[in-house]
């Protein structure tokens, strides 16, 4: 079975959320997100801290307080891209996929190329909830849409997306035939939001 280099696949994700979140205004950053709880703002921050925690897990860094929540700043855009085009370089780095990622968040190590699926995934469907909370729609390529699929099916399902501050929520019944409505579906967003 052929290895899946997830490299590419999440420097098309990460790219294309950082044309997304571009488009954002400052009057958008407090509005609701598909994301529980979390505004615009608050999502952006959170994917910002993913980016600089992953990005210092590829380098064997494995102090939790490089996962506390990033402060924006002025200008959420601009610091949203300085994350984004961190991790790019990071995980551009000769040799990433071989290494371990510690990822203090999840308790445990991961082979780079495992970890840089968690956050290819991440950024397939925040780059959905960015789109659904600006009103507008992302594309992907089938490429990387298929690639998400599989990597959302291996996201384990249970009591453990019940459990407070777990990745994803339940998964949503769907019986759409888009495949990224298939993926957040499963990965406990609803397609329709915010209806």
């Amino acid at each position: 079975m052929p290895t899946i280099d997830y490299i590419p696949l999440d420097a098309e994700a990460v790219r294309t959320s950082i044309e997304i979140v571009s488009t954002a205004t400052e009057a958008d950053l407090s509005k609701p997100t598909p994301c529980r709880a979390w505004t615009l703002y608050g999502l952006l921050a959170h994917m910002a801290t993913q980016h600089y925690g992953f990005a210092a897990a590829s380098r064997g860094e494995d102090d939790p307080a490089i996962w506390k929540l990033v402060d924006l700043g002025d200008d959420p855009v601009k610091a949203y891209t300085e994350s984004a085009e961190h991790v790019l370089d990071s995980f551009a780095q000769p040799g990433v996929a071989e290494r371990i990622f510690p990822l203090a968040e999840f308790g445990a190590s991961f082979p780079g190329s495992q970890a840089i699926s968690f956050h290819f995934i991440d950024y397939v469907v925040h780059s959905w909830d960015v789109a659904k909370s600006l009103g507008t729609t992302v594309t992907f390529r089938p490429e990387v849409l298929e690639a998400a699929h599989t990597v959302a099916q291996i996201v384990p399902t249970g009591d453990v997306r019940l459990t407070p501050g777990s990745a994803f929520a339940a998964d949503i019944p769907w019986s759409g035939d888009d495949t990224l409505d298939q993926i957040v579906a499963y990965l406990g967003r609803n397609p329709a939001w915010p209806n």
